[in-house]
């Protein structure tokens, strides 16, 4: 069994998106799954986050995954920073200023420099997921993500912001990916 961490963006909750529908198909395989509920938009800090994250410390183990989805990117790279995982899932993610109207809610996870190499040392196994058509994170935030990290982006047409706006309340490939790993 497996501990997976999926880590929603600003705004978001445990019952959105693909993340009910991921969380089911991980436990049907036998693995335990989090998906924990961050303050935002107000108190949405990485402070406030980290101390959400507390609760369930004794999870996050050099063994655990982790799926970020937009500003959970940044949050899980600060995770990783802290300490290893097995592997991180960034969907719709940036550093930086993201370029939109959340960038001063968000400075404290993103507006930093980054230890990408320990970031790397932490986690071998670093996916990037971006759409050619987000509405609030540019193609180029992922590009320059995953430069970062020394891995290519996944990119997957019209898929917008990964929620269920642009229709995603599955997520097959992320599934895959993450089966690949398991």
């Amino acid at each position: 069994m497996t501990n997976v961490f999926i880590i929603h963006g600003v705004s978001g909750y445990p019952e959105e998106n693909w993340f009910p529908w991921l969380k089911k198909e991980l436990e049907a395989r036998g693995h335990n799954v989090i998906v924990p509920q961050f303050p935002t938009p107000e108190n949405q800090t990485l402070k406030s986050w980290f101390k959400t994250l507390e609760e369930y410390k004794e999870f996050i183990t050099p063994s655990t995954l982790f799926v970020g989805h937009s500003l959970g990117v940044p949050f899980v790279l600060n995770i990783i920073e802290k300490q290893p995982i097995k592997a991180a899932f960034l969907v719709s993610g940036f550093v930086g200023k993201a370029g939109n109207d959340f960038d001063d809610s968000m400075k404290t996870f993103a507006q930093k420099t980054f230890d990408w190499e320990q970031i790397k040392k932490n986690c071998k196994n670093l996916v990037v997921f971006h759409s050619d058509n987000d509405p609030y994170i540019k193609l180029k935030k992922a590009q320059e993500l995953a430069e970062h990290l020394g891995v290519k982006v996944n990119l997957v047409k019209g898929a917008g912001h990964f929620n269920a706006a642009a229709g995603y309340d599955t997520f097959d490939l992320l599934l895959k990916k993450i089966k690949s790993i398991l």
